[in-house]
Parts: C-alpha cells; sequence; structure tokens
C-alpha cells in the first residue's frame, strides 16, 4: 500500500511564488516591491514564515496574471 506525499498548502504557496518569481527574473526584494509589499515580504512567504491576507493573494496572482487558486496547485 502507498501513501501519498501531501504538501501543505503553505508549502505549495511557497513553491508556486517562487517558482514564478524566478520565470519572472526577479529577486525576492523587487517582486516585493513591484507589489508594494515590504522589502522582505516575498522571503517571508518563500519560506512559509508569511501568513498572507487574501489582499495580497490577490495582487500576487494578478501581477503574474493567474487565478489565486493557481497558487494552491501543484
Amino acid at each position: 500500500m502507498s501513501q501519498e506525499i501531501k504538501m501543505s498548502p503553505r508549502k505549495i504557496l511557497a513553491n508556486n511564488v517562487c517558482r514564478l518569481r524566478k520565470a519572472a527574473g526577479l529577486t525576492r526584494e523587487s517582486l516585493s516591491l513591484a507589489l508594494g509589499f515590504e522589502n522582505s515580504y516575498i522571503s517571508k512567504l518563500e519560506r512559509m514564515n508569511m501568513n498572507p491576507t487574501l489582499d495580497k493573494l490577490e495582487r500576487i496572482a494578478q501581477y503574474f496574471n493567474i487565478e489565486i487558486k493557481d497558487l494552491f496547485t501543484i
């Protein structure tokens, strides 16, 4: 019987933001500033030390031209 490894939503979000940011050629700080966030916000989000609000998730999704749900899709 195989066990499915399940990632937490926070880990999925962190991985997706990191992947999108790198694909766009951005640093953590430059993405934070482009979104109007504190300069260390994306760093904290990618390290899973930040609990983002729906408003911030919406801004991240809009920036990358995706839907919020895509931030939580593996």
